[in-house]
């Protein structure tokens, strides 16, 4: 198909998929461990439940959006979105390590930076693909 070799379409499809499990088992989790999700919210920024209530909705409705053509574009860029909101929280916890003895100091390192790679990915892998005739596909048969 125009726009994406076989390859492309294989490694676009694997990293949609990741970012739909990424996505759909965090919001999973902010519902079964909302007090875990709570301590990791700055303590500046106000309702920490309702805050991880309502990210979790909205990573719950990204990924299933993220499979869906007509929404697929949309709850993409939603995902980045949020991705960027959730970043002050990741921040905090880097700042303040002793809070998390059970995550090694690498791993929080590591995530900040991941954070970026994981929105690129979610960009790539949601964004249309030209199509024939200037149509715009989202997923296409491999």
């Amino acid at each position: 198909m125009a726009g994406f070799n076989r390859g492309q379409e294989i490694w676009r499809r694997l990293t949609l998929s990741f970012v739909f499990l990424w996505f759909f088992l965090g919001g999973i989790a902010h519902f079964m461990f909302t007090d875990l999700e709570m301590s990791i919210v700055p303590p500046w920024l106000p309702h920490h439940r309702l805050l991880v209530l309502v990210s979790g909705v909205f990573e719950l409705l990204g990924a299933i959006g993220i499979l869906v053509g007509s929404t697929c574009g949309a709850a993409g860029w939603g995902l980045v979105l949020l991705t960027a909101a959730v970043t002050p929280a990741n921040i905090y916890m880097w700042q303040h390590t002793s809070h998390y003895p059970a995550i090694p100091y690498l791993a929080l390192t590591l995530r900040l930076p991941f954070q970026a790679v994981l929105m690129a990915g979610i960009w790539w892998s949601t964004r249309p693909a030209p199509g024939p005739a200037g149509s715009k596909i989202y997923l296409q048969k491999v």
